[in-house]
Order: C-alpha cells, then structure tokens, then sequence
C-alpha cells in the first residue's frame, strides 16, 4: 500500500510531497522501467515496495530475488532483451552486485542501480545515513573499468537524476549508479513531476543488420554497439571473458587492448556530457566548499550562514561523483585557495579534489561518520577553525 498520493497541478503534471526513494521510482517508471528485481534491505526497501505495487500498472514486471547477487543478475538479464531494469540496495547488498556489476560493463549492459548508502561497514548502522561508498562505486568490482555515478542532493534532484541516470545508461550502454543516502531517501519534500512531453527519454540505438550479420560488439558505428534484444531472433554469446567483436573470448592483445580501451573511451571521450555540477555564489568566493548526496544542503545553509556574517563562501555541488569533475575543480581553485571536503566519511573524495586542485590551494576534510547528519553550524566552526 501506498504511503503517498499524486495529483495533477493545473498543467497537467502530476505533484506530490514523497520521500526521495518513492521519487526515484515515480521517475524510473517516467524515464521507462519496466523491470525491476531486488531484495529488500533498509534502507532502500520503499524502492522495491512502490515498483512491486506500480510496475504491474503499466504491464512491466517487478521479482522479489533469493539475494543481492541474484537481483543484478535478473536486471542484466532483463536488459538484454531490451528493457529498462533497475534494482536497488545498500552497503551490504552493493558489495554482492559487484561481480555481476563487472559483467554488466563488460558486457555493456545499460541499467541503473540504486545504493541508498548507511553505516557500515558490514551490518554497520542500517538506520543511520553515510555516504562512504563512494570509493566502492568507482572500484567495487575488480579490474580497469569505468562508471558512472550521480548523487543527488534533494527529493527534486532525485527525480532529474533517475531519469538521468537512465538516459546514460541507454546512450553508453553502461551501468550506472545513482548514489542516494538514508536521509535523502527517507526525507520527504514536494516534487513536481515533468510530463512526458516535457522530458527528454533516450533508447539504446538497435542494429539494423540481419542476425546472421550482426556483431553484438562491433565498432563500425563508434565506440558504443549497437544493439539486438534477445527474443527477436538475434543469438549471440556473451562472456565475462574478454572477448572480440562477435562476443567470443579471446586472448590475442590487439583485441583485449582495443575492448579496454573502448570501453574506457566511450565514457572518457564524453565527460562534457556525463559530468555535472552545481556552483553556488562562486563567483567572488574565497571559500569553497566541495561535496555531494544530501551533505550539500548543509553545506549550502552554512555558505548562507556565512555570508550573512561577511564570510564569501560558496559551494561546489558533484552532481556526478564517477567520473570525477576534474576540470571544474581545476577552474575553480585557480581562483579558490581555501578549499574543505564536506563527506559524511573518514574522507573518500577529497583525495580527487587535492589530485584535481591548484598546487596553491589548501584543501582540508570536513568529516562526520557517526550516523547522525552534519549541520551547517558544523561546517562552519571547521571553516572558523582553519583561519
């Protein structure tokens, strides 16, 4: 049973004041899921219960799995024959999807996956918000591989960041993961949702050729293949092995090279695309404060704070974690020297944002990993602090 009610605003979108992960949902069925496999675990579990009860509606499909490992198999499988799958968790369940996350990139199989972060590590704090998975979404499952990650700040942003997550997914044929939190997931705001007309869906390109022509990872149309649902007479063999252009494993160099390397290019040749933050009162800043997830409404509330008292702070949103924003960070602190992390962690992205930094700016963690949400008071006593 539904917890939350939406209704139609005089221009026929639909308006609801929800939790960030009923949000995700709502926007997962408008950006075009129509599969869904998980495995309850707090807490990401309304994610599961609202697809359980909405996917039905629209004639898509939602399984309760035996596990985590089981539900990012069924969602790989379920991409394959053309759908658009999702499947949700946390701390402890992210860890089992890493080996089927490794075969859905090599594979190039678009989906998006959910990790509402908590405490941990193992069983951790699973009522208690954390955002130190970061390091775990871009080197979770093993080998050289690229990711994409988007981390949403508000019950807004998650319904801009689902679709968007989705959208990527289709384009580069690649998982992504959109990195939410306790207290995103469980806060609950007014959204507005977008209508149909008003969004901008993408579908994976599907291939032309006959089956008997087709190359299911075939570069002649660039770095992304093109694509042929199962079901629809196309058979082709997909391995987590490395594999050639007709699926079939191989060792030769030329081949493992040109596959790595093109898997990295697809996503490292479009960072203009993939890559999006937000800045607030940057402009004429001193300070900045850099983070992601919802620890950036604090850090907004203490940039607020702060100039309300002289202090020109401002803050640098990382809307998309993986790949990282190296260039925003560049421009910024040409200018910024006085640079703080704000990570509800021991400290995972600040390592990325001294590497991407002006040799001349200080950067310095902000870090709170006792399960309880920072304040903006906090933030600004560290800024105090350090001058």
């Amino acid at each position: 049973m539904l917890f939350y009610k939406l209704y139609k605003d005089a221009d026929g979108r639909k308006v609801g004041f929800v939790q960030g992960n009923e949000a995700c949902v709502e926007a997962a069925l408008l950006a075009g899921m129509r599969f869904f496999a998980g495995y309850p675990i707090t807490p990401s579990s309304e994610i599961a219960a609202v697809s359980a009860e909405k996917l039905p509606m629209l004639g898509g499909r939602f399984i309760q799995m035996e596990d985590e490992i089981s539900s990012m198999g069924a969602i790989i499988g379920g991409s394959m024959t053309g759908k658009k799958t999702m499947t949700a968790t946390s701390g402890p369940g992210f860890s089992l999807k890493q080996e089927n996350l490794g075969y859905a990139i090599i594979n190039e199989v678009p989906c998006v996956i959910v990790n509402v972060q908590r405490g941990g590590p193992s069983t951790g704090l699973p009522t208690q918000i954390a955002q130190a998975d970061v390091m775990q979404a871009r080197w979770g499952t093993h080998g050289d591989h690229p990711i994409i990650a988007i981390s949403p700040a508000s019950v807004s942003q998650v319904v801009t960041s689902t679709i968007r997550a989705f959208n990527l997914a289709e384009k580069y044929r690649t998982p992504v993961i959109l990195l939410m939190d306790e207290t995103l997931g469980h806060m609950r705001e007014k959204i507005v949702l977008p209508r149909e007309d008003e969004i901008e869906l993408i579908d994976r390109k599907q291939t032309e050729d006959t089956p008997e022509e087709f190359k299911p990872f075939a570069t002649k149309h660039g770095d992304v293949p093109l694509f042929a649902p199962y079901g629809k007479g196309y058979r082709y063999n997909i391995t987590g092995l490395i594999h050639d252009e007709a699926g079939f494993p191989t060792t030769k160099t030329d081949e493992v090279v040109s596959l790595l390397d093109r898997l990295h290019s697809k996503i490292n040749d479009n960072l203009d695309d993939i890559v999006e933050v937000c800045e607030f009162q940057t402009e004429d800043a001193d300070t900045l404060l850099v983070s992601f997830g919802s620890a950036t409404r604090s850090c907004i509330s203490a940039m607020e704070k702060g100039r309300a008292e002289g202090k020109k702070i401002g803050v640098l949103q990382l809307l998309t974690v993986w790949p990282f924003a190296e260039k925003q960070i560049v421009k910024l602190t040409e200018k910024i020297k006085n640079v703080f992390v704000v990570e509800m962690n021991m400290g995972q992205i600040i390592g990325e944002v001294s590497r991407c930094s002006h040799r001349d700016a200080v950067v310095t963690g902000i870090n709170k990993y006792n399960g309880i949400y920072i304040t903006p008071q906090e933030i600004l006593e560290k800024v105090k602090e350090s001058r």
